[in-house]
Protein backbone atom coordinates (compact mmCIF):
# COMPACT_ATOMS: atom_id res chain seq x y z
CA UNK A 1 0.00 0.00 0.00
CA UNK A 2 2.97 2.35 0.39
CA UNK A 3 3.22 2.53 -3.42
CA UNK A 4 -0.43 3.59 -3.60
CA UNK A 5 0.11 6.30 -0.97
CA UNK A 6 3.13 7.53 -2.93
CA UNK A 7 0.93 7.76 -6.04
CA UNK A 8 -1.79 9.66 -4.14
CA UNK A 9 0.62 11.98 -2.32
CA UNK A 10 0.83 14.69 -5.05
CA UNK A 11 -2.96 14.97 -5.06
CA UNK A 12 -3.01 15.11 -1.26
CA UNK A 13 -0.42 17.92 -1.37
CA UNK A 14 -2.64 19.92 -3.76
CA UNK A 15 -5.69 19.38 -1.54
CA UNK A 16 -3.70 20.39 1.55
CA UNK A 17 -2.58 23.61 -0.16
CA UNK A 18 -6.17 24.45 -1.16
CA UNK A 19 -7.53 23.81 2.33
CA UNK A 20 -4.73 25.78 3.98
CA UNK A 21 -5.24 28.67 1.56
CA UNK A 22 -8.94 28.72 2.44
CA UNK A 23 -8.32 28.25 6.16
CA UNK A 24 -10.62 25.23 6.16
CA UNK A 25 -10.54 21.71 7.56
CA UNK A 26 -11.94 18.37 6.45
CA UNK A 27 -13.18 15.25 8.23
CA UNK A 28 -13.33 11.93 6.38
CA UNK A 29 -15.65 8.94 6.54
CA UNK A 30 -13.87 6.16 4.68
CA UNK A 31 -16.14 3.30 3.66
CA UNK A 32 -15.01 0.73 1.11
CA UNK A 33 -11.77 2.73 0.85
CA UNK A 34 -10.80 1.29 4.24
CA UNK A 35 -8.96 4.35 5.51
CA UNK A 36 -7.06 5.18 2.32
CA UNK A 37 -8.66 8.62 1.92
CA UNK A 38 -7.57 9.66 5.40
CA UNK A 39 -4.16 7.99 5.01
CA UNK A 40 -3.58 9.92 1.77
CA UNK A 41 -4.32 13.24 3.44
CA UNK A 42 -2.26 12.30 6.47
CA UNK A 43 0.74 11.66 4.22
CA UNK A 44 1.13 15.46 4.07
CA UNK A 45 3.39 16.86 6.81
CA UNK A 46 1.51 19.17 9.16
CA UNK A 47 -1.84 17.61 8.24
CA UNK A 48 -3.30 18.85 11.51
CA UNK A 49 -3.59 22.24 9.76
CA UNK A 50 -6.39 20.92 7.52
CA UNK A 51 -7.46 17.44 8.74
CA UNK A 52 -9.49 17.00 11.93
CA UNK A 53 -10.15 13.26 11.84
CA UNK A 54 -12.66 10.68 10.80
CA UNK A 55 -12.97 6.94 10.66
CA UNK A 56 -13.64 3.83 8.69
CA UNK A 57 -17.35 3.08 8.51
CA UNK A 58 -17.45 -0.62 7.80
CA UNK A 59 -20.21 -1.87 10.07
CA UNK A 60 -23.49 -0.69 11.52
CA UNK A 61 -21.75 -0.24 14.88
CA UNK A 62 -19.04 1.90 13.29
CA UNK A 63 -21.70 3.95 11.56
CA UNK A 64 -23.63 4.46 14.79
CA UNK A 65 -20.53 5.54 16.73
CA UNK A 66 -19.09 7.92 14.11
CA UNK A 67 -22.30 9.53 12.93
CA UNK A 68 -24.44 9.38 16.09
CA UNK A 69 -27.63 9.35 14.03
CA UNK A 70 -30.75 7.39 14.88
CA UNK A 71 -31.35 4.29 12.75
CA UNK A 72 -34.44 6.03 11.32
CA UNK A 73 -32.14 8.56 9.60
CA UNK A 74 -31.15 5.81 7.15
CA UNK A 75 -34.69 4.66 6.42
CA UNK A 76 -35.11 3.80 2.75
CA UNK A 77 -31.41 4.31 1.99
CA UNK A 78 -29.00 1.77 0.58
CA UNK A 79 -25.23 1.71 0.77
CA UNK A 80 -23.28 2.93 -2.25
CA UNK A 81 -25.98 5.53 -3.02
CA UNK A 82 -25.86 9.32 -3.25
CA UNK A 83 -28.29 9.98 -0.40
CA UNK A 84 -26.46 7.57 1.92
CA UNK A 85 -23.02 9.03 1.14
CA UNK A 86 -24.28 12.61 1.56
CA UNK A 87 -25.83 11.77 4.92
CA UNK A 88 -22.43 10.42 5.99
CA UNK A 89 -20.57 13.48 4.65
CA UNK A 90 -22.83 15.83 6.60
CA UNK A 91 -22.60 13.76 9.78
CA UNK A 92 -18.80 13.39 9.78
CA UNK A 93 -18.44 17.13 9.11
CA UNK A 94 -20.80 18.07 11.92
CA UNK A 95 -19.57 15.53 14.48
CA UNK A 96 -15.92 16.48 13.95
CA UNK A 97 -16.55 20.23 13.73
CA UNK A 98 -14.96 20.48 10.29
CA UNK A 99 -15.77 22.82 7.41
CA UNK A 100 -15.97 19.90 4.98
CA UNK A 101 -17.14 16.33 5.31
CA UNK A 102 -15.93 13.81 2.73
CA UNK A 103 -17.50 10.36 2.70
CA UNK A 104 -17.24 7.30 0.48
CA UNK A 105 -19.74 4.45 0.30
CA UNK A 106 -19.09 1.59 -2.06
CA UNK A 107 -18.82 -2.08 -2.87
CA UNK A 108 -15.23 -3.12 -3.53
CA UNK A 109 -15.94 -6.70 -4.55
CA UNK A 110 -14.57 -10.03 -3.51
CA UNK A 111 -17.71 -10.59 -1.42
CA UNK A 112 -21.38 -9.66 -1.53
CA UNK A 113 -22.26 -6.15 -0.36
CA UNK A 114 -24.95 -6.16 2.39
CA UNK A 115 -27.20 -3.81 0.40
CA UNK A 116 -26.75 -5.73 -2.83
CA UNK A 117 -24.72 -2.96 -4.49
CA UNK A 118 -22.76 -4.29 -7.44
CA UNK A 119 -19.00 -4.73 -7.07
CA UNK A 120 -17.11 -1.73 -8.39
CA UNK A 121 -19.72 0.88 -7.46
CA UNK A 122 -18.73 3.81 -5.25
CA UNK A 123 -20.26 7.15 -4.39
CA UNK A 124 -18.09 9.91 -2.96
CA UNK A 125 -19.93 12.74 -1.24
CA UNK A 126 -18.74 16.11 -0.03
CA UNK A 127 -20.62 18.55 2.20
CA UNK A 128 -19.31 21.97 3.13
CA UNK A 129 -19.34 25.71 2.53
CA UNK A 130 -19.38 25.14 -1.22
CA UNK A 131 -22.58 23.11 -1.04
CA UNK A 132 -23.10 19.39 -1.45
CA UNK A 133 -21.58 17.31 -4.20
CA UNK A 134 -21.48 13.64 -5.17
CA UNK A 135 -19.47 11.67 -7.68
CA UNK A 136 -20.37 8.16 -8.82
CA UNK A 137 -17.72 5.71 -9.98
CA UNK A 138 -18.48 2.34 -11.52
CA UNK A 139 -15.47 0.22 -12.42
CA UNK A 140 -17.44 -2.93 -13.38
CA UNK A 141 -14.64 -4.84 -11.67
CA UNK A 142 -14.58 -7.34 -8.81
CA UNK A 143 -10.89 -6.60 -8.07
CA UNK A 144 -11.04 -5.55 -4.44
CA UNK A 145 -7.63 -3.88 -4.19
CA UNK A 146 -7.91 -2.05 -7.53
CA UNK A 147 -11.38 -0.82 -6.56
CA UNK A 148 -10.17 0.47 -3.18
CA UNK A 149 -7.51 2.51 -5.00
CA UNK A 150 -9.96 3.75 -7.66
CA UNK A 151 -12.58 4.70 -5.04
CA UNK A 152 -9.95 6.65 -3.10
CA UNK A 153 -8.81 8.53 -6.22
CA UNK A 154 -12.45 9.34 -7.04
CA UNK A 155 -13.14 10.77 -3.57
CA UNK A 156 -9.93 12.83 -3.52
CA UNK A 157 -10.67 14.13 -7.03
CA UNK A 158 -14.11 15.28 -5.91
CA UNK A 159 -12.59 17.15 -2.96
CA UNK A 160 -9.85 18.71 -5.06
CA UNK A 161 -12.20 19.75 -7.87
CA UNK A 162 -14.68 21.43 -5.53
CA UNK A 163 -11.95 23.22 -3.56
CA UNK A 164 -10.28 24.48 -6.75
CA UNK A 165 -13.46 26.22 -7.99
Amino acid sequence: MSHLLADLHPQALRIAALLRERGEKVAVADGATGGLIAASLLSVPGALDFFVGGGVVYSLRGRDVLFALPREAYKGMRGASEDYALLQARAIRDNFGADWGLAESGSVGGSTHPSGAPAGRSVAALAGPGGEHTRLLETASDDRIANMAAFTRNALALLEDVLAR
